[in-house]
């Protein structure tokens, strides 16, 4: 690895399961003290990255390096330098909170005294303090999910994998993960986020890498992704959700993409090249087909708008088999 500040380096990463080609050359570098977001739908290859860079699988070419160590001929080095969470809450259900952070801080080789500090302190992080005397199979899927990100720092790691880390929190959480994962990044550490949530990889990614099918399609920050996308968004609301096809037809004809359309909200949106010439002549269609629109703006392209320029899907829609 020729970059003392790259903290995780992959080059042509490739792995396939039968007829699946999870890993197509994917390529990644990650400096310490960065958040790099790793987007893409079920069944991109996200997983399949986390697996090789933390060790657990092995690609059948390419070659990584995790903290200046050779995943595949230096996994021990490897493990001592990374935390990871990974996509369900990996806890011993039997213990409680405190005692599972401890067993891992002595498992890292911390003496008694400073595993119980760190368990300790990462309790109070994680707001767990009044569960942490409480075997963790009575902790909410949202407690569980807490005590599985702190044990991956118990180890206070060099580079920090996050598989979907926020899957099941509820906002409160969320927010509080948020937090924490910019902390690590202040303090120097390299962070790998794998997410569906867009707005979570706008709020913390330095860098945004998007995968589809194995291939590395797009990267960048938040911003160069969506300047990729080009024009605007044009975003209504119909008053009526049966007037949604009349209303995503109209889009259809103005617009530069696919609509999308949600019938419990009755929101329709699109890109359009034109700006306030297409909002001006979507209304003044759907004012001829009775549609009553109740909200109506142009926004700036949102991530999801990137996933479906560069694959046609959006962010959250599964594609084949391979995580």
């Amino acid at each position: 690895m020729s970059q003392p500040d790259t903290a995780v380096r992959a080059r042509a990463l490739v792995k396939t399961y039968g007829q699946t080609r999870a890993l197509d050359g994917v390529d990644l570098d990650i400096p310490a003290g960065h958040v790099l977001g790793l987007l893409g739908p079920n069944g991109a290859g996200k997983t399949t990255t986390v697996r090789i860079l933390t060790t657990l699988l092995r690609p059948d070419s390419g070659e990584a390096w995790v903290a200046g160590h050779n995943v595949l001929t230096d996994r021990d080095a490897v493990r001592r330098e990374i935390g990871l969470s990974g996509q369900y809450a990996a806890v011993d259900e039997n213990l409680t909170g405190y005692e599972n952070l401890y067993m891992v801080g002595r498992l890292y080789g911390r003496r008694r005294a400073a595993a119980r500090a760190r368990a300790r302190e990462l309790l109070a992080r994680f707001q767990l303090e009044e569960a942490a005397d409480r075997p963790a199979k009575g902790y909410s899927g949202g407690m569980r999910r807490r005590l599985d990100l702190a044990g991956a720092l118990v180890g206070e790691p060099a580079v920090v994998v996050l598989d979907e880390p926020t899957t099941g929190l509820d906002p409160a959480g969320r927010l509080d993960t948020w937090a924490v994962i910019k902390e690590l990044a202040q303090d120097g550490a390299a962070v790998l986020l794998t997410t569906q949530y867009l707005e979570e990889a706008d709020q913390l990614a330095d860098t945004i890498v998007v995968i589809d099918k194995g291939r590395v399609i797009a990267r960048g920050t938040a911003d160069e992704l969506k300047a990729q996308t080009g024009g605007e968004r044009l975003e209504l609301v119909v008053a009526s959700a049966h007037d949604l096809p009349v209303t995503l037809r109209v889009l259809r004809e103005v617009g530069s993409s696919e609509p999308t359309g949600d019938e419990h909200t009755r929101r329709a949106g699109i890109l359009v090249d034109t700006g306030p010439k297409a909002l001006i002549e979507a209304l003044r269609r759907l004012d001829a087909e009775h549609v009553t629109v109740q909200d109506v703006g142009l926004h700036r392209p949102t991530l999801d708008d990137v996933f479906l320029s560069l694959t046609g899907h959006g962010a959250t829609e599964t594609e084949g088999a391979a995580k």
